[in-house]
């Protein structure tokens, strides 16, 4: 009797166990009490096959169908394998491992694709090590060389990711909302500078020309812009028009510090070039081909960037002669302003498989790019790399975290002149409104240690109170070391809105660097100005007196935004400016060689305007004594004229004045306690205009 019994109790045992792993067919058989049901839900199967049998890139669009005949039998293998294949490819990625592993528990034979398909669910919710197990089981069965080495890297992004993980940065990430983001896909966004614009690509509804890619079954791309409210959030994202965008794809790739100029991508699907358009007022011009050194005939350019200056294209391409599919180059502009032969920016760089999504920080040193080789965790990751000019090398590029990278696609990084925000898109966060959308990352920097009582506190709280303050120490986030200056250009008098050309000068090496120009409609303007350097800056226009100022920015400069509206003076009687590029030795009359480009321009002038005769007048501060003051002062202004003779401006045209300390810009008179910076306002060479 006991033996009937334990063989009776094992049976229903055994039996129970094959209904929880028993494949079931959509067949009469299985469901005879609901023919009806049966009906509909292989009529959902057939119609969700239609579309899966059209490629990856419809799957998503099965699901629907699928998901409907799976409540109706949810233990079928093979629905589950394509449901678990189908999530793969959607916004919903997380939800393919629990169908994956039903189908392999139904029908352990059903395919050994199942294990690479399991090997990515896994990666993605970040349990490495079995993802690992299954990408090893899949390998064992495959024999194609492209596609074990594609399994040998993803064991090894699982691999990174388990580093990587233990060491989260800390960082807020946030989507950009519905302004910017839609069910649809948006992703490739850049910035200006101040993080006032931005500018992005998007496949939504209503695009120009409204037609589907066949081959990518999307709506074509389109750039679209949005401005940042004065609250802090992105207003409601425009098209950006029919100069921009076209019937094919249009995506944006790059955006000159100033917001005055985009890099697009133009083409068709695995297949386009790069092109440049220039804001002129408030429209944009027609896009112009980068030309030969940056676009090829057969072969892909997807991406590139600006130097801060402006004189350096960085951009990607697929030609042949690179390290990998799509490496790093860079160009440079001739004197004639175009781009000159392709450089490869090398191995430390670019690796054998692909790199894109370019960015070169204002501060124009770090170059941030995406890649599926380095230490990636998984798809894309982003990483940086400094260049070194002493030794011209790029350092070692650098993981740039969790949670920022993920094991999904994490791409077209950019990031603020501060350094505070960046913004990127993602495919992992559950908040995504489409496949991928826009978020923003701030960075909030190392945490701050906890800070704990010493013992003697401690005790002593026993009888009283703890009087002694202790305070934590501050974390710094560090910020680029660069300034970023940005205002308004107008008429002095009539207040009227103008474009100018402003010249960026390395006063020390006696060189313009940079020349941009103010928006023509807007009078705006925004440079950026890297540490390290002495900046002369020359804002100029036709029938005005040129405007200058100069920014000495130290290597140990901390990250600042300075707005400085310009008013410059009709050429006219009694017009006035000061020469702020013109330096003196210490004490002395004695012109320093970071003077002579300011001379140079005032010689041009001189030229140009063969009528007009000026003063030259110079002023010190309230410090020393007035007999002092007064000679020091007329010797600087006749050693600038003494310069401008030389050069061949005839003396007759050219007046010297000393004014001592007579006419202070400020307040800062003897007894009266000023900063430096203060007294350094009153120390100045102008010029006035005599005649004309």
């Amino acid at each position: 009797m006991m033996t009937k019994t334990y063989i009776l109790i094992a049976g229903l045992l055994l039996a129970t166990v094959g209904a929880f792993a028993q494949n079931v067919e959509f067949d009469k058989a299985n469901f005879k009490d609901d023919k009806e049901g049966l009906k509909e839900a292989k009529n959902n199967i057939k119609d969700g096959d239609r579309i899966y049998e059209q490629g990856a890139i419809f799957f998503k669009e099965a699901i629907p169908f699928y998901e409907k005949a799976n409540t109706f039998n949810p233990d079928n293998a093979l629905l589950n394998y394509k449901l678990g294949e189908c999530y793969l490819f959607s916004v919903f990625k997380s939800k393919a491992k629990d169908h994956l592993l039903k189908a392999l528990k139904l029908q352990p034979s059903i395919d050994p694709r199942i294990n690479y398909y399991l090997g990515q669910a896994y990666h993605l919710n970040n349990e490495f090590d079995r993802a690992i197990d299954f990408y090893t089981k899949y390998r064992a069965t495959i024999q194609d060389s492209w596609e074990r080495d594609d399994i040998q890297l993803r064991i090894q992004q699982c691999n990174n990711g388990k580093k990587i993980v233990k060491n989260p940065i800390r960082v807020f990430i946030d989507n950009l909302g519905s302004n910017v983001n839609t069910k649809f896909q948006e992703y490739g966004a850049v910035i200006s500078a101040d993080e006032s614009v931005i500018i992005y690509t998007s496949r939504r509804e209503g695009s120009t020309g409204g037609k589907i890619d066949p081959v990518l079954n999307e709506q074509f791309e389109d750039l679209y812009i949005s401005t940042k409210n004065e609250d802090g959030t992105w207003g409601k994202a425009q098209n950006m028009g029919d100069n921009v965008n076209t019937n094919d794809h249009d995506a944006v790739s790059g955006i000159s510090a100033d917001g005055q100029r985009i890099i697009i991508y133009k083409g068709k699907s695995g297949m386009g070039d790069l092109f440049e358009c220039v804001l002129e007022g408030s429209e944009w011009s027609k896009p112009q081909d980068l030309g030969k050194h940056i676009n090829t005939k057969n072969y892909q350019e997807p991406s590139a960037c600006y130097s801060p200056d402006g004189n350096i294209l960085y951009f990607v391409s697929e030609k042949p002669g690179g390290i990998g599919g799509h490496d790093i180059y860079l160009s440079r502009r001739d004197e004639k302003g175009k781009w000159g032969p392709s450089e490869n920016l090398g191995a430390t760089v670019n690796t054998k498989y692909k790199e894109d999504g370019i960015y070169m920080h204002p501060d124009g040193k770090t170059l941030y790019f995406g890649s599926e080789g380095h230490t990636s965790m998984g798809g894309m990751d982003i990483f940086k790399s400094v260049y070194d000019v002493a030794t011209k090398t790029w350092s070692t590029p650098e993981n740039l975290g969790y949670p920022v990278n993920t094991a999904d696609q994490d791409a077209f990084f950019v990031i603020s002149a501060s350094g505070r925000h960046g913004y990127y898109m993602s495919t992992a966060h559950e908040d995504n409104k489409g496949l991928r959308d826009l978020y923003m990352i701030t960075f909030l920097g190392d945490e701050k240690p906890m800070v704990l009582n010493n013992e003697d506190n401690l005790l002593a709280s026993v009888a009283a109170p703890v009087k002694d303050v202790v305070i934590a120490p501050e974390v710094v986030v560090k910020e680029a070391q660069l300034t970023l200056l940005k205002g308004v250009i107008s008429d002095y008098l009539t207040k009227e809105l103008l474009e100018a050309e402003i010249e960026i000068v390395d006063n020390e090496a006696g060189k313009v660097i940079a020349t941009f120009k103010s928006n023509s409609k807007t009078g705006k303007f925004l440079v950026s100005l890297p540490a390290g350097k002495n900046y002369g800056i020359a804002v100029k226009k036709e029938d005005y007196l040129f405007h200058s100022e100069n920014f000495d920015i130290p290597n140990t400069a901390a990250f600042q935004e300075v707005e400085k509206n310009i008013e410059l003076k009709k050429l006219s009687v009694g017009s006035k400016i000061v020469l702020r590029n013109i330096f003196f030795d210490l004490d002395k009359a004695t012109l320093r060689p970071e003077s002579t480009t300011e001379l140079n321009r005032l010689i041009g002038l001189m030229n140009e305007v063969p009528t007009l005769k000026i003063e030259l007048g110079g002023h010190t501060d309230s410090r020393g004594s007035d007999s002092h003051n007064q000679d020091l002062s007329e010797r600087r202004a006749a050693a600038v004229v003494d310069y401008l003779t030389k050069a061949g401006i005839s003396a007759d045209r050219l007046k010297s004045a000393g004014y001592g300390e007579t006419q202070l810009v400020n307040e800062c008179s003897n007894g009266v306690k000023c900063s430096d910076s203060a007294h350094q306002k009153n120390r100045r060479t102008e010029f006035k205009v005599l005649d004309f």
